[in-house]
């Protein structure tokens, strides 16, 4: 399948780069570490931008065969006209694939804010408590 060029797939390129910014990290880097334990958020995060970059792909793809069927000196034949029916159907499926991918994928990115890092410095060591002044009582 051709690659997504930049114009035409933003999506996957917006859901990577939030992601990116949510965990500091490359996405190439945030998968390897998803993989580990398959049921974290990450492992989801990157699993939902997988499956949409493979829906961007897929529409690429179809597109690219559509146009070809459907080139101005081709003779559309009775076999021609099923594979552009199969070809519009599978555009269909896969535009409905990266829509609710990138829905529900930029939902949960956007529930989620960056942590701060923890405070690295030890606590302060509390402070002796002053004398305090006995009270005499007198008769």
């Amino acid at each position: 399948m051709p690659q997504p060029d930049d114009t035409a797939h933003a999506v996957s390129q917006i859901i990577a780069q939030r992601i990116e910014a949510l965990y500091g990290q490359p996405l190439a880097e945030l998968e390897a570490l998803a993989d580990v334990p398959e049921s974290t958020l990450l492992a989801a995060l990157t699993g939902n931008h997988s499956a949409l970059a493979f829906a961007e792909r897929n529409i690429a793809f179809q597109l690219e065969r559509l146009r070809e069927l459907t080139a101005l000196n081709r003779e559309i034949g009775p076999f021609d006209a099923g594979h552009i029916l199969d070809c519009a159907r599978r555009i269909a499926e896969s535009v409905a694939t990266r829509d609710a991918y990138a829905k529900s994928t930029g939902a949960v990115l956007g529930g989620l804010r960056r942590a701060t890092a923890p405070d690295t410095q030890p606590p302060a060591p509390p402070v002796p408590a002053a004398p305090t002044a006995a009270v005499s009582r007198t008769r």
